[in-house]
Formats: structure tokens, sequence, C-alpha cells
């Protein structure tokens, strides 16, 4: 069953499109990160999807409901967190936990007690006293404690210092472990999401780019060094599947996008005199950078044939 579908989804503002036509089919389980530099459409698809903006084109289903058509009885089923979320900051933390409670049949007292535990939040603190990472640790706790059957975090990890985070992170983590819940989130902090990520989209202008598990993503990605022998270069036809390519005396490097052993070092000696062909894994940062400069790349050139 897929949680999450979307055809075509497309939101425009004015002349700015910033999600466009996006397919989506994320399944029921594990952790989804949509990723992508500021400005790439992220926060607007998860508009999108929670029904806080409506759709110009296209459609999506949240739990098999219409996004348009999402209400209470959808929302006790969703964790919704995001870092321009408005809490009632004249609670104390109690009181808002008290508040939250009756609102949702599925409330786990004793997850509640774990997360405040684990979340270090002070009881008898009103809202508007805590800090940024505090007021996020307390929105997580609330989206948490009736066991939403969807998880969506927007940007969690914006202003937090490095051990909220990691108290953050280390709560998401352990919810994922229990395998009862989906979760989506769109972050631009790539190192934070690959500790747990298990699939990926990446959004590159309102597009989507990438769409696949973490696993095959990281194992069809190499950085590549070829250590050139004294012959001349055989070919300077590159492989679609190579990117940013250099060359700096005996030494080329670029990163292939569809890696093969056997064929990735057979098209490099079929175009170089190579002494040597290593190939290195890379981290999903180092793939997201990999495929911004290429699709920079891809506009420049593409603005550059239509002046031709």
């Amino acid at each position: 069953m897929n949680i999450i579908e979307t055809q075509g989804l497309t939101c425009r503002y004015g002349r700015h499109e910033a999600v466009h036509e996006l397919d989506l089919a994320i399944p029921a389980g594990g952790v989804t990160a949509l990723l992508g530099a500021n400005g790439a459409g992220k926060s607007t698809t998860i508009k999108l999807l929670m029904n806080l903006v409506a759709p110009s084109a296209g459609r999506a289903s949240v739990l098999g409901v219409d996004s348009r058509r999402l209400g209470p009885a959808e929302f006790r089923r969703i964790g919704f967190v995001s870092e321009s979320q408005e809490l009632p900051r004249w609670m104390t933390v109690a009181r808002f936990l008290d508040h939250c409670r009756p609102l949702y049949p599925r409330w786990d007292r004793g997850l509640e007690r774990t997360l405040l535990d684990q979340l270090d939040l002070p009881l008898d603190r009103r809202l508007d006293q805590l800090s940024r990472g505090m007021l996020m640790k307390a929105a997580l706790l609330s989206s948490l404690a009736y066991r939403p059957e969807l998880l969506v975090l927007d940007e969690p990890f914006g202003g937090l210092d490095p051990l909220v985070r990691e108290e953050f992170v280390r709560s998401i983590l352990e919810v994922s472990a229990l395998g009862e819940w989906t979760v989506l989130i769109a972050s631009h902090d790539i190192e934070e999401v690959e500790r747990f990520c298990d699939r990926v989209v990446l959004l590159d202008a309102g597009r989507k780019r990438i769409d696949e598990s973490t696993e095959a993503l990281q194992a069809r990605f190499r950085r590549v060094e070829v250590s050139l022998g004294d012959e001349p270069v055989a070919s300077l036809d590159l492989p679609a599947s190579w990117h940013g390519y250099e060359r700096a005396g005996h030494l080329v490097r670029f990163v292939e996008s569809a890696y093969d052993p056997i064929v990735t070092e057979g098209a490099c000696r079929a175009r170089f005199a190579a002494a040597s062909v290593v190939a290195h894994s890379m981290t999903l940062r180092e793939i997201f950078i990999a495929l911004a400069r290429a699709g920079r790349a891809e506009t420049k050139n593409a603005s550059a044939d239509v002046v031709a």
C-alpha cells in the first residue's frame, strides 16, 4: 500500500512554478527523505500534501484520501512538525499535553512518559519560555505520542544546536525502528537525514531528479579517479552517466552515476591509457552536490543553445 501518491502534482505562484508535475509513490513503512536546496520545492510539496495549499494541477492522496479533503479524522492519523509551526505559547508543557490528549483517541501515555524523559522537557515551563530547540521537541512529542501512521517533518533541524539535533534524531530513529509508522522528512540537512532515511526523493527547481532507495542510490554512484599513462587520450566522447569530468595533468576525475566495476573500468581503459582506475563510495551529500552541479551545467548548456 502506498501511504502517499501524487500524479502530476503542480503548484504555481503567479508565473513561478514551485512544484512541477510531481509523481510520487511512497509505500507504508520506512523513512523517506525529500531533499533539495532552499527553494527546491520541498516545503511547498509538504503543504500540498497536508492540504495547506491547493494544487494548481494534478492530484495527491494521503492515507488513501484526496489531499484536498483531509480533515480531522485523517489528521488524527498524521503527525506534523514544521520549523514554522505555531504552538499555544501561553501554555506550560504539561497544559499543552493535557490539551492534546483528548484530541487523539490513540494517545499513548506510556510513550508520552518515555519521550518526556528522552527529550528532557520541563513540564512546568511555559512554551514561550522555551528555546527554539525545546519548542521543536515539544512539537515532536505531541506528534508522536498518539502513534500516527504517518509522521511528516518539514525542515525540523533548522536553528537547532548539535545536542538538540542529536536528541531529535534519536527520537526519530527509535520511532522508525518500531516499524509501525511511515516518516516523510523534508530537509536540506543531508548529513542528518542520511543517518536514518531508507529512501530519497531529490527535488531541483520543483522537479523530481531522484526517487529511489538510499541503498540503490549509493550503490550506483561512485567518485572515480583515473591515473593516466603517457599515451595520448584515445577519445573524449564521454558517457552520459559521467558527471563533473575534469583532468589535471595525469589524473582524471568524474562522478559515475551508473557504476558497474567491470563496465566502468572498461569504459575508462577504452578512452585512456590508464595506469589505474579507483572508485570511491559517496555520501548522500556528495551525490547531492554532484547532481546539483550537473543540473546547473545542463541548464547553462540549454540556455546557450537557445541563445545560439
